[in-house]
């Protein structure tokens, strides 16, 4: 894809962002989904996805000429995100966008799908009822796209996806798109024979500089742990939980601390949810505590951690996690906090990762990669000498540098005098 081969508006619209070059999966799509080819596109997390599948999908829509285009994703999230990228670039061109997505007032929905708006995005859940309503004019829908595809294709939302693709009509053209969507790639072939496969996983360059990093700590202490992160200066991180009970449990000793935390969860309405996320997008939060519906696809500005309070179950969630960090440029740091019970399940999700996780230590409001060197003396009476003379390095993460503190801690622990105390009787002995 070259810049100059885009209508003039978006041109407009690419420069007035300040892009720059297009990203490998945009350069490796673009002329295949012109030519209305059916294909699986893999490419890591923040590299540009979205923009990659929308900008020759929209050219190949007519104006005026009803549903044409259908973009399917796997949270109301990622739908919500997905929406206002596609409706901005349509409008240059002018097209028009409607949403779908389930938890939304679906009157109001139906309404708008009156208009015959060419791009829909939504759930499968709630795009199937509307085309089962006869709301949605499935026949005609020229384009579907998946995004987050290995998770739509697989579990609850399978049927679903499986029914919406029956009703299309024939000449449908399909793409698949995820960052892990090549460990569905049987289940995709089940649903699309002729399709063509694009890997830039490894000629992708637009990440940017990831630490992982792992921290050692009690099961009992998770919490304190977390409590304490949030005092770092310039915090704000996502916190990943495998349990929506363990989350709840979280954010409510985290707000009697009285921390500015949210939570983003399954359990919630849409709109606590779109609060809670703007919240966050707008850096009105400390932390954001979620489990893997944020994961996918959800684009954070240049944030700065991703904490994995639990370990994730797989490699898979890992790596959609830590895809929050190091989008398009941006330096990142992925915590994971491992406890006696979980450091084999860590080790083995960095070894299927190919990852090396270093130790970090939350010492004095900071993250340490030295370990704070610490004498254990029978005395009774602590004081704390700290060495000024020892170097301290930093990290950038993102536009802000974190200190990473190398200052060495003594502990010095001075005798208490012992006082002899007699009896009256010896006492009285003396006075003789």
């Amino acid at each position: 894809m070259e810049i100059k081969q885009l209508p003039l508006a978006w041109q407009i619209l690419w420069e007035d962002k300040a892009f720059r070059q297009p990203t490998a999966i945009q350069k490796q799509v673009y002329k295949p989904m012109c030519q209305k080819q059916s294909l699986l596109a893999v490419s890591p997390t923040g590299s540009g996805k979205t923009l990659a599948y929308l900008l020759p999908s929209l050219q190949q829509v007519v104006p005026g000429q009803g549903n044409q285009l259908l973009i399917l994703t796997s949270s109301q999230e990622l739908a919500v995100q997905v929406y206002e990228v596609a409706k901005e670039w349509a409008q240059a061109i002018d097209l028009h966008c409607q949403s779908c997505i389930g938890g939304a007032n679906v009157k109001r929905q139906v309404e708008q799908l009156k208009k015959k708006p060419e791009v829909i995005v939504g759930t499968p859940g709630r795009v199937l009822e509307l085309i089962k309503a006869k709301k949605i004019n499935a026949f005609n829908i020229q384009s579907l796209i998946l995004d987050e595809a290995d998770q739509l294709v697989k579990d609850d939302s399978q049927g679903l996806v499986k029914e919406i693709m029956q009703r299309l009509g024939k000449k449908t053209t399909n793409s698949f798109f995820s960052a892990t969507a090549d460990t569905a790639l049987a289940e995709v072939k089940e649903l699309v024979t002729d399709l063509t496969v694009i890997d830039t996983t490894m000629i992708d360059d637009s990440q940017g500089v990831v630490h992982h990093y792992y921290l050692n700590v009690s099961a009992r202490k998770i919490t304190d742990t977390l409590r304490r992160l949030c005092h770092i200066e310039a915090f704000q991180g996502l916190f990943f939980f495998n349990q929506l009970s363990d989350l709840g449990n979280a954010e409510e000793k985290l707000g009697f601390h009285h921390l500015n935390v949210a939570s983003l969860a399954s359990d919630q309405s849409k709109e606590m949810r779109k609060l809670a996320l703007n919240a966050f997008k707008q850096h009105r939060l400390n932390a954001l505590l979620a489990t893997d519906i944020a994961a996918r696809g959800i684009d954070l500005d240049r944030l700065p951690y991703v904490v994995n309070v639990d370990v994730p179950l797989t490699k898979e969630s890992y790596l959609h996690r830590a895809g929050r960090v190091g989008r398009m440029g941006a330096d990142g740091v992925v915590l994971t906090l491992v406890t006696p019970q979980t450091q084999r399940d860590y080790r083995k999700i960095m070894s299927q990762m190919q990852l090396k996780g270093q130790e970090v230590f939350l010492h004095t409001g900071e993250l340490t990669t030295e370990k704070p060197m610490v004498e254990e003396k029978k005395y009774s009476k602590k004081t704390i000498e700290h060495n000024t003379n020892k170097p301290s390095t930093t990290v950038e993460v993102g536009q802000k540098r974190v200190s990473i503190d190398t200052e060495m801690t003594t502990v010095v622990k001075k005798k208490k005098k012992k006082v002899r105390t007699s009896s009256k009787k010896n006492k009285g002995k003396r006075q003789k």
